[in-house]
């Protein structure tokens, strides 16, 4: 609209004020000399100045407002100005500028970030005009001598695009530049060279357009400015980057208050230091050498306290250090050792049945210490964290226990049995129950009776039609799940691969079609030549065979190592050599050797490729097929289709953008919130909000966390979509509920909690974890419903109250202040939506 206001114009210094709802940025004038505008005068660049353009990078946005309409999507540019010293500029160019210039101008800047060129090479050189700046553009130039820091804030749940502001030396600061990686053509173009250019061979060699070590635009920038300046990372506050820092800069943010070798320096100018090592002579550590401050002699404040060291000293610093931690570590084992002897004298015998289950679980029947086999599961190491170390500790005290309360409760009589699982069912959840004032679900699970062959079969009549429907199938393996014999005929009707409703005929007529679907694919590269050695296809052999020669090596059918023998002499031979997935194994050098069945594996993987061709073969859909392969006794197409129908419901996990991971881990985030505020906290104070320690689980559904037996188990329960399609992540949360004692009083550091879930893998236990995600689940139902009547009912009243004041009611009564509650966002309402 003509008549309506135009945005400020850009002037250097932001400010952020708020009117009512909305923010906007609004700006301050800065000095004249702050900095070189794109527009510049007449007098101070003539025309035949030449600007040549190393590095450019799309759909960076300045955001001038709170409102996403109002974007100004521009490229981010590194500038060199040709002179007898040449200046080089930083730029931000809004696309509406370039669109000015012609298309020609525009063509330069996405040429530059397709193929970035180095500075001294002549023969690419791209020279453009730098823009005639408006008000209302926001764009700048700035020469780098200008920059005094940077502020990167790169992507996270809370903000998927990553973001830098730009600080000058004049204290004025720039528009922050806002990174949409998933729009820039740097990061979305195709990653696959042309196929005619590339030689044949095997491996491939490294592709020249792999994916770039960059994860984020923001650092891609960085790296390139490193070229032309020095960055330094502050250590005061980690997301602080200062430019070309001046020597008192680096002083204040390089050095810590405290470092690692002051201990060492300390001990070393000890009389521990020369008293006996328990650590033998030959196991001593030699002494670290590390790089210190340039500008200062110390490298922390703790250090510049201390008077010199000499070198033969800092040489037994570190033997010292470890011998303390070496004694620290025995306290343990001391204590244990204490406890052991005490336990075992036979004046401790009539006691030590009315000890805790932990305590007495310290000295079995020959009075032999148990506490090694403690150590031993939990993975403690001598020098683990002190709050990982107790954190585990914890766990295996709360394991032990829990094992002995189920073993007390079965000697139980069956009234008190009844009432031990009553109250069982909810264990940790108590809590939650008791906030939200609803009725205690209960699990559902049956797992020591699960499905078998005469249940099986008799759910179907003598023609092969059923006589229970497809909601009962689902829900009766959901609670029992499959009797491991019959699972390669339940599983097909489980993940839909035969439609439940039909009988014998219509699902023969049904698998052939599938049965010829899948030689018709695999035929497009099985013994043909040209299509096997094609360069893409040798690239998806390559990843394919690599990762199956390492995926369930334990299994039977994988273990052997019997490799496929070719004959190139006569016919069969020949097509051999077109249809093996792998070469020799003298081709590839130490990787595992092949069998007849990994080939086979890979054969369905590269058969899928061609069946999904925008997503193709991605790392970690081996460890989805290769359970599936064993389950069905080797056979490819049935495999084959189980597995497309597994890739249907996980399709998300593997996309290259990583958006469907995130938009699950951003689930599970909402969905701790409500259910576990206190846990929700105490991970946004630890940075841990993000999760990544589920990555993993979510990924490839629990299958490094659990024993094979039991991942098969799980998986069937997963595909039933009783409940949710998305129940893995109350799987998830159950994991982290029933650990979440031990991680709010032990773990308070993101790396802590990281590596405290990566070590749960093969501890957790398998049919407690599917209870308690179902009694989570049917909380978070109820919750979602309790919450739902009572803001109709709030609704209600308010409608009435103001019925009663059109009429002119003088009733004083007023409505009830409705109560603070959980915001239900539409994604965890998706999460109520099961099967159909």
């Amino acid at each position: 609209m003509s008549g309506s206001p135009q945005p400020p114009a850009f002037d250097g210094t932001l400010s952020t004020i708020s009117v009512e709802s909305m923010v906007e940025i609004k700006h301050t004038a800065p000095s004249s000399q702050d900095y070189l505008t794109a527009s510049g005068t007449s007098e101070e660049i003539s025309e035949d100045t030449k600007y040549r353009l190393l590095y450019s990078k799309s759909k960076v946005y300045v955001n001038p407002t709170a409102y996403a309409r109002d974007n100004i999507p521009g490229f981010v540019a590194l500038v060199k100005k040709e002179a007898a010293q040449p200046v080089y500029l930083l730029a931000w160019i809004p696309e509406t500028l370039l669109n000015e210039k012609g298309q020609t101008e525009r063509d330069k800047f996405v040429k530059i970030e397709e193929h970035a060129v180095m500075d001294d090479e002549d023969e690419d050189a791209v020279l453009i005009d730098l823009p005639t700046q408006r008000p209302e553009s926001y764009a700048f130039s700035i020469p780098l001598t200008s920059l005094y820091s940077l502020i990167v804030n790169p992507p996270s749940l809370s903000s998927w695009y990553g973001s830098i502001a730009i600080n000058l030396i004049s204290g004025s600061t720039l528009p922050t530049l806002h990174f949409h990686d998933d729009e820039s053509r740097s990061f979305t173009m195709p990653t696959k060279s042309p196929i005619e250019s590339r030689p044949m061979s095997y491996p491939p060699p490294p592709s020249e357009n792999a994916p770039k070590s960059s994860t984020w635009g923001g650092e891609d920038l960085l790296s390139k400015l490193r070229s032309y300046c020095h960055l330094l990372r502050s250590c005061l506050q980690s997301n602080l980057y200062l430019v070309d820092p001046s020597r008192e800069d680096i002083e204040t943010h390089s050095t810590p208050l405290f470092s690692d070798d002051a201990v060492d320096d300390i001990l070393a100018q000890s009389s521990y230091a020369n008293s006996h090592s328990p650590i033998p002579a030959h196991r001593r550590p030699r002494p670290l050498s590390t790089a210190g401050n340039p500008y200062s002699e110390r490298s922390s404040i703790l250090h510049k306290s201390l008077p010199p060291v000499s070198s033969p000293t800092a040489s037994s610093s570190s033997q010292a250090r470890m011998a303390l931690l070496q004694s620290f570590s025995h306290i343990t084992r001391h204590a244990a050792h204490a406890a052991q002897q005490i336990l075992s004298h036979p004046l401790a015998k009539p006691i030590v049945p009315h000890l805790p289950d932990p305590v007495k679980s310290l000295v079995n029947a020959n009075g032999d210490l148990e506490w090694g086999s403690w150590v031993e599961k939990g993975g403690v190491g001598e020098f683990e964290s002190a709050r990982v170390y107790l954190a585990r500790w914890a766990r295996i005290v709360a394991e032990e226990g829990e094992r002995a309360r189920v073993r007390e409760a079965q000697v139980l009589p069956a009234s008190s049995t009844d009432l031990a699982e009553e109250d069982s069912s909810l264990g940790i959840f108590e809590l939650l129950q008791s906030t939200s004032k609803l009725p205690q679900p209960k699990s559902s699970r049956i797992p020591k009776r699960p499905v078998d062959e005469k249940l099986w079969r008799s759910w179907f009549n003598a023609d092969g039609s059923t006589k229970i429907g497809k909601e009962e199938m689902r829900r009766e393996v959901f609670r029992r799940g499959v009797d491991p014999p019959i699972r390669k005929e339940v599983w097909p009707f489980v993940l839909g691969v035969h439609e439940w409703d039909s009988d014998t005929g219509k699902r023969e007529n049904g698998w052939e079609a599938k049965r010829k679907r899948y030689r018709e694919l695999k035929d497009e590269w099985w013994g043909v030549p040209d299509v096997f050695e094609r360069q893409d296809v040798i690239e998806e052999r390559h990843r394919i065979d690599v990762d199956c020669r390492r995926t369930d090596r334990t299994q039977p059918l994988f273990a052997q190592t019997t490799p496929v023998n070719e004959d190139s002499e006569n016919e069969k031979g020949m097509h051999m050599r077109y249809s093996t997935i792998s070469p020799q194994l003298g081709d590839i050098g130490a990787q595992a050797p092949t069998n007849e069945h990994i080939e086979r594996l890979a054969s369905i993987l590269l058969t899928y490729n061609f069946y999904e061709k925008e997503l193709g073969y991605v790392q970690g859909m081996s460890d989805l097929c290769a359970p599936v392969y064993l389950v069905m006794d080797g056979e490819e197409d049935m495999t084959f289709w189980c597995f497309v129908h597994i890739m249907d419901r996980m399709k998300q996990n593997f996309l290259r953008d990583q958006s469907g991971m995130k938009q699950q881990l951003s689930t599970l985030q909402q969905l701790i919130s409500v259910m576990d505020p206190e846990l929700y906290r105490h991970l946004e104070k630890t940075d841990g909000l993000n999760l990544f320690f589920c990555f993993r689980w979510i990924l490839i559904t629990f299958k490094r966390e659990f024993p094979f037996e039991d991942v098969l188990r799980l998986w069937e329960v997963l595909w039933t979509d009783y409940y949710s399609k998305q129940f893995v992540l109350f799987v998830a949360l159950a994991v982290l509920e029933s650990h979440r004692d031990v991680i709010l009083r032990y773990l308070v550091e993101f790396d802590e909690i990281l590596k405290y879930c990566n070590d749960l893998s093969m501890t957790i236990e398998l049919d407690s974890t599917l209870a308690q995600a179902e009694v989570l689940f049917l909380s978070f139902s109820q919750l979602i419903a309790d919450i739902d009547r009572r803001e109709a009912e709030e609704a209600s009243t308010r409608a009435a109250t103001l019925r009663q004041r059109r009429t002119g009611s003088t009733s004083t009564a007023t409505a009830d202040v409705p109560s603070k509650r959980p915001l239900i966002s539409e994604e965890l309402r998706e999460l109520l939506k099961a099967g159909q």
